[in-house]
């Protein structure tokens, strides 16, 4: 890996993050006003949850999204493969 690494600060749910990593900025910032939007909507129908709750259901949503996508591609990965196509390089 690289050994620059990028810091932003990031506003989710009304607090501060600084954020270290190798991404570009614009990265950083796109995926963290993602976690902001995804927690806001997790509290517009969950108003009672103390900001940790509130944090754990969002995770727990969003790793509930990426194992389905993850479930869809290997579904379509298996049925490409399936049709002679080869093998893909992930």
């Amino acid at each position: 890996m690289g050994e620059f690494k990028n810091r932003i600060t990031v506003t989710i749910y009304d607090q501060h993050y600084t954020i270290i990593g190798e991404e570009e900025p614009s990265h950083i910032r796109h995926v963290a006003g993602l976690v902001d939007m995804r927690i806001r909507e997790v509290s517009k129908y969950n108003a009672g949850l103390d900001t940790s709750r509130k944090a754990v259901l969002t995770a727990v949503n969003i790793m509930d999204d990426y194992v389905k996508l993850q479930e869809k591609y290997e579904d379509l990965l298996a049925k490409y493969e399936s049709e002679g196509q080869g093998p893909v390089n992930d």
